[in-house]
């Protein structure tokens, strides 16, 4: 891995000038003014601060950026983590968020080691749109108290949203305000315009601007520290066997969102750049930055697609271009901080509610239900659902799970069709009358799931029947229950006295088989390559009557 790491640097920094230095700072101050406001929305909403998130994008930007498999990943806070550890932190606290953001790092860091960066690829494109509409759903729904000026309690989405029954629902009109101003701004902004100066930070300027005018009675952003070692950061006396043991699950869906993310959007972009991502060097430069960004008092963080576009579109050429936007974030911090801190919590609310709605990925969602592809459809559903009511690691597991159920029924069907032997269809002439003989061809697995198929259209052949041939060319597979059922074929014949041969069957059936000793208890002398075969070798011994 550290091999291949050095040569993508060389390849990556081959005949590197001046000029392209240029645009990897121009790219990276473009970043940066995307990331901002971004940063300090998802710290809010993952339960810490504004400042944490914006640690987080800056300690990302520079070690995970670094590090990365590729030269155009971005890294920071993203909604989808945050959507995980609001939960997280309502019910161990921000020491909770960052021991499980250190084990998911080391989780990480194992995986790409065991060389897992292919895993993301088994998980169907329907899972992953319904765990996005998901996220974006939790999302939305965690920022109406900040955007309505309102309280609730609960340690997850459903469980808040009924507590305003009891709480009420006492708007405050001005954080009202500044949350529609902000998403006004972003739905009206020009997309040329965003392309230069994005919407999300015109909306939180101009919010901020008319909150200092004003002075209005809203909840603002407040301190946003002058050090990249605030007070709440990871405590090494937080790391113990107990407080491990209770945050393996969390950290564990931390990591699996860390995967997921990371590698869908080194593909995605990848594609955009014309560059493969390095999948397992990709999970080492996340383990590793979500190891060390506790202890400066961050929250987990993760490839972002926005910014890693954003990124690519503004010409970046290199890693770089992840490193000057951290150092433009970290500059901003200790410039900006006073005015940041006056920013209302409504104005990054309106931000993520708009965001929420964007990452809904919509041109899939409406070919799905369009298409009326039902299988995708109870995927999408299945896990976004799934998603909202428990989290991540169950909804994907959930989803997968659904997805292989359907696969399975869906491929599971046993086509059963019969014919007589019809003379005009051979090349040579047939002597004997062939009316008590008959074909069954047979297409698709011998399992479980659809044994006694075959068994009643024998049975309603049998009569009047003097030869049956089973053509299984068509069956790929066959378990026992599948293998039992042929054996109850066999009785069945034999108890009327019809003789029965296989044709074609594939070498895998073959070996199963023959490892229930099938071919001894009908005898080889039953198995042909074809039909006509089988029909050559009667006319021979004079069989047909």
């Amino acid at each position: 891995m550290l091999n291949n790491y050095i040569l993508r640097l060389k390849s990556e920094f081959k005949g590197y000038n001046s000029q392209k230095l240029v645009k990897d700072i121009l790219a990276g101050l473009t970043v940066a003014a995307v990331a901002l406001p971004l940063a300090l929305a998802f710290g809010v909403s993952s339960g810490a601060d504004a400042g944490a998130g914006l640690i987080t994008a800056i300690v990302a930007g520079l070690l995970i950026g670094g590090l990365s498999g590729a030269s155009y990943q971005i890294s920071g806070p993203t909604g989808a983590m945050s959507a995980i550890l609001i939960g997280l932190s309502t019910t161990y606290g921000l020491q909770g968020v960052f021991v499980a953001s250190f084990i998911s790092g080391v989780m990480l860091l194992i995986a790409s080691l065991f060389k897992f960066g292919k895993v993301v690829s088994f998980i169907p494109s329907s899972v992953i749109t319904g765990f996005t509409s998901g996220i974006a759903i939790i999302i939305a729904t965690g920022q109406i108290d900040n955007f309505f000026g309102v309280t609730s309690k609960g340690g997850n989405t459903i469980e808040k949203l009924f507590s305003y029954s009891k709480l009420g629902f006492p708007i405050n009109k001005y954080a009202l305000m500044f949350g529609l101003l902000v998403v006004f701004i972003m739905l009206i902004w020009p997309k040329k315009w965003g392309s230069i100066f994005p919407s999300s930070l015109a909306g939180i300027i101009i919010a901020l601007i008319v909150n200092l005018v004003g002075h209005f009675d809203v909840t603002v952003v407040g301190k946003i520290p002058t050090t990249l070692f605030p007070d709440a950061r990871l405590s090494i006396l937080s790391l113990n066997l107990t407080t491990i043991t209770h945050l393996i699950i969390p950290a564990f869906s931390i990591a699996m969102l860390g995967m997921i993310e990371s590698l869908l959007c080194g593909a995605s972009a990848g594609k955009m750049k014309n560059e493969k991502l390095d999948a397992d060097m990709e999970l080492f430069a996340q383990g590793v930055g979500n190891m060390v960004i506790p202890f400066f008092g961050g929250v987990p963080a993760t490839a972002a697609i926005a910014r890693t576009s954003v990124a690519i579109k503004a010409g970046g050429q290199t890693r770089l271009v992840s490193i000057f936007h951290a150092i433009a974030l970290l500059i901003s911090m200790f410039v900006l901080g006073p005015f940041m801190s006056q920013i209302p919590l409504s104005a990054l609310a309106g931000v993520l509610i708009m965001t929420a709605w964007r990452m809904n990925e919509w041109d899939e969602i409406k070919s799905i239900f369009r298409n009326r592809i039902k299988t995708s459809m109870t995927q999408f559903l299945v896990t976004m659902l799934a998603t909202v009511v428990f989290d991540l690691t169950v909804a994907i597991v959930l989803g997968i799970c659904v997805s292989m159920f359907l696969f399975v029924i869906n491929n599971s069907s046993l086509h059963v069709e019969t014919s007589a032997i019809e003379p005009h269809r051979l090349d040579k002439e047939i002597n004997y009358n062939h009316s008590t003989t008959q074909v069954v061809y047979l297409a698709g697995p011998l399992f479980f799931g659809n044994q006694d198929q075959l068994l009643s259209k024998v049975r309603e052949l049998i009569d009047g029947c003097d030869h049956l041939i089973l053509s299984v060319r068509g069956v790929p597979s066959i378990d026992d229950s599948g293998i039992h059922e042929l054996m109850d074929v066999v009785e069945l014949c034999r108890a009327h006295n019809v003789k029965l041969y296989f044709t074609g069957v594939q070498n895998n059936v073959m070996r199963q088989l023959r490892r229930h000793h099938f071919d001894t208890y009908v005898g080889e002398e039953s198995f042909y390559w074809d039909v006509i075969k089988v029909i050559e070798m009667l006319e021979e011994k004079g069989n047909l009557k």
